[in-house]
């Protein structure tokens, strides 16, 4: 799993059917600086669209996971997905 922020939202009226009625929100990953404070990762690598599964909303902190385990997230597993939200972020703690 990754944190990040959500930025955007994308609207699509012509999509696969297997994300038909799914809310796809942009998410740019944060990372960890050297004093333990959540800084965005900057680059194309960094911005990652994903479809929500817990109502995030702008701004909002989020868990997100990438790769198979995002696809078994959403329906049969096999919806052409590259991220699913699967949590909001009330605090993090770094040490």
């Amino acid at each position: 799993m990754k944190i990040g922020r959500v930025i955007g939202n994308i609207v699509a009226t012509r999509k696969d059917e297997r994300l038909v009625g799914q809310k796809l929100l942009i998410v740019r990953v944060m990372v960890p600086d050297d004093r333990g404070e959540l800084k965005p990762l900057e680059g194309s690598e960094g911005t990652v669209v994903t479809v929500d599964l817990v109502g995030a909303g702008f701004g909002e902190t989020v868990i997100f996971c990438t790769g198979s385990t995002a696809r078994n997230s959403v329906g049969s597993g096999q919806a052409p997905i590259d991220g699913a939200i699967v949590g909001i972020v009330d605090t993090v703690d770094t040490y």
